[in-house]
């Protein structure tokens, strides 16, 4: 079967800029885009893509859900890195932040992965357009995130891969650990909130509550608010969700228009630069380009060989359609 691979960029890279403490030969921190390159190299070893995108999160791409909400992604702390920067005044963090990230989009500008990063748009959103698009409908789509939010989007055809939690997710997987259809997911989740996004959900209920309480949303079958709401209203029961979900009714279809990904809030123009951007694309591989700037950034001995394999095999598929 033909293979998408669409990776969440901004996730993978706060990933790698926390956790690698790699420093360049003038002294800066590098580590994010090491970990970063070393990470796509490992992707494309085991999931073996024709077709890689990687999506970023888009200047202001929050706005639109926190105009829903003022609390969403509101009060993060800042990430906790390894001990390189100890040193380093958080003004000097963010601006070696940005500028690893930058480096990360001109290395993958010289190679045939496709890169995403729509205004006003998160990474989400561009994620499950891409993920639906009718030309992808006959391929295996795999999905690499440690964010939970992608689970909604699992069917047949769609796996995510997480990473940080060292596990790979299907349709099958998460009705077995959840009790929970994926397409009833962010219906499930819109109850219990999500801590990190700072999003209440209804006090003291969790997955498992929620699993046992509506034990049909496992069903292959698309439920709705207003389904839960009946529910909840017509049980003869003693379980106290059934109560707090009349009572929260309202917040819980304010978390869920935030969190569901199934019509992803994405504009018809954004949606028409996408599908152009796949219908116009003519992959390259610029080695020699890739080679230099790894020897510019004293990165000579950064082991990439399986991503540079995939590069010419993916060329060769494209050329090919």
């Amino acid at each position: 079967m033909k293979r998408l691979m669409i990776v969440d960029g901004q996730n993978q890279f706060m990933r790698s800029y926390i956790v690698n403490p790699t420093i360049t030969p003038n002294g800066d921190p590098i580590g994010g885009v090491v970990g970063f390159l070393q990470s796509m190299n490992k992707f494309c070893s085991t999931v073996t893509p024709d077709i890689f995108v990687v999506v970023w999160d888009g200047e202001g791409g929050s706005k639109k859900r926190r105009s829903q909400n003022k609390n969403y992604k509101a009060g993060r702390k800042p990430p906790k890195l390894n001990r390189w920067g100890s040193n380093l005044t958080p003004s000097e963090l963010r601006t070696n932040q940005i500028q690893q990230q930058v480096r990360i989009v001109e290395y993958l500008n010289q190679t045939p992965i496709m890169q995403f990063r729509e205004p006003g748009v998160e990474a989400d959103d561009v994620i499950s357009y891409i993920k639906s698009m009718p030309v992808f409908q006959d391929y295996q789509k795999v999905i690499i995130s440690s964010d939970k939010d992608f689970i909604q989007l699992l069917d047949d055809k769609t796996l995510l891969m997480r990473p940080t939690q060292e596990e790979i997710l299907n349709k099958a997987r998460i009705v077995e650990k959840h009790s929970i259809h994926p397409r009833n997911f962010a219906l499930a989740r819109a109850m219990v909130g999500d801590k990190s996004d700072n999003l209440d959900g209804i006090r003291g209920v969790g997955l498992k509550t929620v699993a046992k309480a509506f034990s049909f949303l496992s069903e292959d079958k698309d439920y709705y608010l207003q389904d839960i709401k009946n529910y909840s209203m017509g049980v003869t029961s003693n379980l106290s969700i059934y109560n707090k979900v009349v009572e929260e009714y309202q917040k819980i279809c304010d978390n869920y228009s935030i969190m569901q990904l199934y019509s992803p809030l994405i504009s018809a123009q954004c949606a028409m630069r996408i599908t152009g951007k796949f219908e116009s694309y003519e992959p390259m591989y610029n080695k020699t380009e890739v080679n230099k700037m790894l020897s510019m950034d004293g990165l000579t001995n950064l082991n990439i060989n399986c991503l540079s394999t995939r590069f010419n095999s993916m060329i060769s598929y494209w050329n090919g359609l």
